[in-house]
């Protein structure tokens, strides 16, 4: 899976896990949290392999359930002592629905389960790096997929990523617009700390104003 399709996963699943278990939606930090942990596999195994040749390809440590689940746990434990339990929630369930999603895409794209995706050392994933260096290697790859669709080649799975980015767009608005919504809220606050006024409480919620 690319980047993008495991941040989208993840968002779309904690999102859920939100509206079923809090009756909530995520906030900025989780929002920021799930998606940062939904990418961190690659982020950690794809540079160790194409850029510096620590493994053959770019599924090793980041991706093994040996070390994706003390991480979660150990993530969440600090998040639940600085009272942030839900920002370690959402790192853990970004993180560890990666390796799976990558097995999952490798049923779909390829028509082989390779469960060996996430289960370094015990077992490792034949091939090497796709290119001299990480940068070199991913703008390749990403320059052969945006080909792809730029000559009209969308294959029904391709369809499916864009449906599904769709309704991550959708989700996310409906919740808010995370991180965004902070970020502008944060950036209101300055300007009136600026301007040397106070953010008055009793109009911080549009549906309170007659």
């Amino acid at each position: 899976m690319w980047p993008w399709e495991h941040a989208i996963v993840g968002y779309l699943a904690y999102s859920l896990c939100c509206r079923i278990i809090f009756r909530d939606s995520p906030t900025g930090l989780e929002a920021f949290t799930v998606v940062l942990a939904s990418v961190l596999p690659d982020l950690i195994d794809k540079p160790l392999a194409w850029e510096y040749g620590v493994f053959q390809n770019g599924y090793a440590i980041g991706h093994s359930l040996f070390f994706a689940v003390p991480l979660a746990i150990l993530v969440g434990t600090i998040a639940h002592a600085a009272t942030r339990p839900r920002a370690g929630l959402a790192f853990g369930l970004g993180y560890l629905l990666h390796p799976f999603g990558d097995v999952v895409d490798s049923v779909f794209r390829q028509d082989i389960l390779q469960p060996e995706l996430m289960l370094w050392p015990v077992a490792t994933v034949e091939g090497h790096s796709p290119g001299p260096g990480f940068l070199e290697a991913f703008f390749d790859l990403f320059g052969r997929y945006s080909s792809d669709m730029l000559a009209g080649d969308i294959s029904t799975y391709l369809w499916a990523q864009l449906g599904l980015a769709g309704a991550a767009l959708v989700v996310w608005l409906v919740d808010g617009a995370p991180v965004l919504r902070e970020c502008l809220l944060a950036g209101v606050g300055f300007v009136r700390s600026i301007l040397g006024r106070e953010p008055d409480a009793s109009s911080s919620n549009p549906t309170d104003r007659r």
